[in-house]
C-alpha cells in the first residue's frame, strides 16, 4: 500500500444515505394513537409502527421520527419526511429557544412534548438531516403508505384489546 492511500475509517467514509417519511395520527384527538416511519436504504425498506391508548396527534408525530432515527445503527445522511409542520418547526426553527430558554416556550411555559423533542434531537445528532415537510393526503406515495401503517397499528392495538 503506498503512503498516500490508507484504509477508510469510520470518521471519512461517506454517509449512507437513508430517506424516511414518517406520520401519525389519533382518532379522537387526543385519545388513542397510532405512528409509523418507513426507512429506505437503496432497495431495502424496513416498516415500524406502533400505538399509544392515549395520546395526541403531536405525540405521535413525534413518536414516529423518534423511533425512526433511533431505528439507525451509524451515522447517516438522511431525508426525512413528515406531513407534520409542528415536528418540522420544532425541529428546524424552534428548538434551539427552547434548549435556550431551559425548555421554556415563548409564553414561558413548559415546552409540549419535552421528552419526545429530546429524544429526537438526541437521535439526530450523529446523523446530517434534511427535514422536509410534505403536504398529507395530496399524493405522496410514500406518506400515504406511512399513513395507512399509523392508523393500521391504532386499530391493531385497540383490537387487542
Amino acid at each position: 500500500m503506498s503512503d498516500d492511500i490508507q484504509p477508510e475509517s469510520e470518521a471519512t467514509k461517506p454517509r449512507q444515505v437513508v430517506e424516511i417519511w414518517t406520520d401519525g395520527g389519533c382518532k379522537p384527538n387526543p385519545g388513542p394513537g397510532g405512528w409509523a416511519a418507513i426507512l429506505r436504504f437503496g432497495a431495502a425498506e424496513k416498516e415500524l409502527s406502533g400505538g399509544d391508548r392515549t395520546t395526541t396527534n403531536n405525540r405521535m408525530e413525534l413518536t414516529a421520527a423518534a423511533e425512526a432515527l433511533e431505528a439507525l445503527t451509524r451515522p447517516c445522511t438522511i431525508i426525512l419526511n413528515t406531513d407534520s409542520e409542528y415536528l418540522r418547526n420544532g425541529i428546524t426553527r424552534w428548538h434551539a429557544g427552547w434548549v435556550r430558554k431551559n425548555w421554556r416556550n415563548a409564553a414561558g411555559d413548559p415546552v409540549a412534548n419535552m421528552d419526545l423533542w429530546r429524544r429526537i434531537l438526541d437521535a439526530a445528532k450523529r446523523h446530517e438531516i434534511d427535514w422536509r415537510w410534505v403536504r398529507g393526503h395530496a399524493g405522496d406515495v410514500m406518506n400515504e403508505r406511512a399513513d395507512v401503517l399509523a392508523t393500521r397499528a391504532r386499530e391493531d392495538m385497540l383490537a387487542a384489546g
